[in-house]
């Protein structure tokens, strides 16, 4: 038991949930540190330093011999954590063209649910914390093989770094059994216009300005409806084990929501994903008390939409950012994604004063989320913005 074999019995019981709270604090440390390297040393170099980091420092954590060795290895784990999850979402989505894209960004966060659905069952079959540690963290080993794919021949003309994006781009015509002619490539120049970009960028441009400030917002209702709806479960009556279910359900929203934005769009599956699951938590409050199945349906529907939500934003953000501040940006709304995670237990705490206090906050937050939407331009199909001026050169919104 870990409580037992990192001394965290009595007066020391409850470092162990003071241990979550220091692991979703440095899930902010992660996305303000990996979001601006990204764009400084490049996409390739970040994953690799990000996945070493994950697989040595979370092994060590197995054998550690106090607790606060291992909060401090907690610490430097999460934010390989959320910084791989947004490298990797910016990775893919320079690599693959406008109309693969969708699809490739959503398989990709699918496997996360995949991940903490095996994580469930790995649960009951080890006992031991030190093996369960070992378990979790050895797999990563295997994907270093990520030193072999290449860098994005995107961010590279960025750079001025245009010779190393032709290697990469033949390669994959190359792969792919394509004819790429000489004076194609030819036609690719340093990027030279508009500034490299940096995080006072996204506060300096009216367009950029403007998506950002969205995004900040859209993201923490988004995130205080997705976790406020899995603490809750266990108030609808039933047991708190369907969170299980809850995440084997996810896995098939994110991927039906590839459907839902080639269909109608980012911009409007943002918007509409956002309503409905506010919908849903403020019909809650008038559900009686002597149907929990209803309640517990309600805030399965809602979940699962929101669960889509948190998928269409990664896509959505990661088509919004131009390429020069792409990873910064993305990171800059992950911190406000884990502010909305963070605040989800003070809210649940508003229930003492009156019951139906946090089901409002958690449906009126992200309905006036989705109405900001409407002033978003859409993305879908187009090829990705290079620099600021590619988007402030864009036409507003209609």
């Amino acid at each position: 038991m870990m409580r037992v074999g990192l001394n965290l019995v009595c007066g020391r019981k409850h470092l162990k949930e003071t241990s979550q709270s220091v692991y979703l604090a440095r899930l902010l440390i992660g996305a303000l540190t990996f979001g601006p390297l990204c764009d400084w040393i490049g996409r390739k170099a970040t994953i690799l330093v990000q996945l070493l980091l994950f697989a040595i420092l979370g092994m060590a954590a197995a054998f550690v011999p106090g607790f606060e060795l291992y909060r401090a290895l907690r610490f430097a784990v999460a934010t390989a954590v959320i910084g791989y999850n947004f490298s990797s979402v910016t990775l893919l989505a320079e690599w693959v063209g406008p109309w693969w894209r969708t699809r490739a960004v959503v398989l990709a966060q699918c496997t996360f649910s995949m991940g903490q659905m095996a994580l469930a069952g790995l649960t009951h079959g080890v006992q031991s914390w030190r093996l369960f540690q070992t378990a979790g963290a050895a797999p990563v080993s295997l994907f270093l093989y990520f030193w072999a794919l290449p860098e994005t021949a995107r961010w590279l003309p960025t750079r001025g770094r245009v010779e190393e994006a032709k290697q990469p781009i033949q390669r994959v015509a190359s792969v792919n059994k394509r004819k790429l002619s000489p004076e194609l490539l030819s036609q690719m120049v340093p990027e030279k216009t508009g500034p490299m970009g940096n995080a006072l960028d996204l506060f300096r441009h009216p367009q950029l300005r403007t998506v950002t400030l969205i995004l900040f917002y859209v993201c923490i209702p988004d995130s205080l409806e997705y976790f406020g709806l899995g603490l809750k479960v266990g108030d609808f009556g039933l047991d708190i084990y369907l969170q299980l279910i809850f995440r084997e359900v996810e896995v098939l929203t994110r991927y039906s929501s590839i459907f839902l934005m080639e269909r109608l769009g980012l911009k409007w599956s943002q918007l509409g994903t956002l309503v409905l699951g506010g919908v849903m938590c403020i019909t809650i409050i008038f559900v009686p008390a002597d149907v929990p199945v209803v309640g517990t349906v309600m805030a399965l529907v809602g979940k699962v939409v929101t669960a889509a939500g948190f998928t269409i934003s990664y896509v959505y953000s990661a088509e919004l950012f131009p390429t020069v501040i792409r990873q910064t940006g993305m990171g800059l709304v992950g911190i406000f994604s884990r502010i909305g995670g963070i605040l989800t237990p003070l809210v649940i705490l508003l229930g003492e004063y009156h019951t139906a206090l946090p089901m409002l906050i958690y449906g009126s937050l992200p309905i006036g989320a989705g109405l900001l939407c409407a002033l978003l331009p859409e993305t879908r199909g187009q090829t990705l913005k290079d620099t600021i001026d590619d988007l402030e050169q864009e036409s507003c919104p209609q």
